[in-house]
């Protein structure tokens, strides 16, 4: 194994989508809007290439759908904080000469903003394939595949991490080693049981 391919939501940034809404509504009233209009599917429908004005074009309450088109312009307010261990741990690949890459499940209108909020998101890595920009999205064995054909490289040489379970059950299905990341502690052990810290 020669590479590392990192998620980047809650693996190198925190992420909580409440904080677009929060400072306004309060807490208790953000979290009832994202259960009401089910946030979380409305936004991996966004990940896979759908905007966020036409997910809000689906709402039938006209100020949840008002409420969920300020999202894009509020983005870098839920990507508050890096994750520094992760950030360590691929700084230090990277002095090794370690090629390190990402994937990741992010809507094509959010990563610009995300990308304003931490440049470094935009500079790191050798090859990056966002799910909203190309129509995929994890777990598919497809965007697995298709980041390997563009970047260049086999699958059996690729270490991917992420938080998401079933997104590295995705990519072992790909042909891809896998560490599911629970911290940046467990991801440091796992590189280095494979010999590549």
């Amino acid at each position: 194994m020669k590479h590392v391919v990192f998620d980047i939501g809650a693996v190198l940034v925190e992420w909580d989508p409440a904080l677009a809404w929060v400072d306004d509504l309060g807490q208790s009233e953000t979290n009832a809007f994202l259960e009401r209009i089910n946030f979380d599917k409305l936004n991996l429908a966004c990940d896979a290439g759908a905007t966020f004005n036409e997910a809000a074009s689906l709402l039938d309450d006209s100020d949840d759908a008002a409420l969920l088109r300020q999202y894009v312009e509020r983005y870098s307010q839920t990507v508050p904080n890096k994750i520094q261990g992760t950030w360590d741990i691929l700084n230090a690949l990277k002095a090794k000469d370690v090629r390190v890459f990402a994937i990741t499940n992010w809507s094509v209108e959010t990563w610009p903003q995300g990308c304003k909020a931490h440049p470094e998101l935009a500079e790191v890595f050798e090859f990056t394939v966002v799910s909203g920009q190309v129509g995929m999205i994890k777990p598919s064995v497809e965007i697995f595949s298709y980041f390997c054909v563009e970047a260049g490289v086999d699958a059996a040489d690729c270490i991917f991490t992420d938080d998401g379970l079933h997104n590295c059950l995705g990519a072992k299905a790909a042909g891809m080693n896998a560490i599911h990341f629970t911290g940046p502690d467990a991801l440091e052990a796992g590189l280095k049981q494979r010999g590549l810290l």
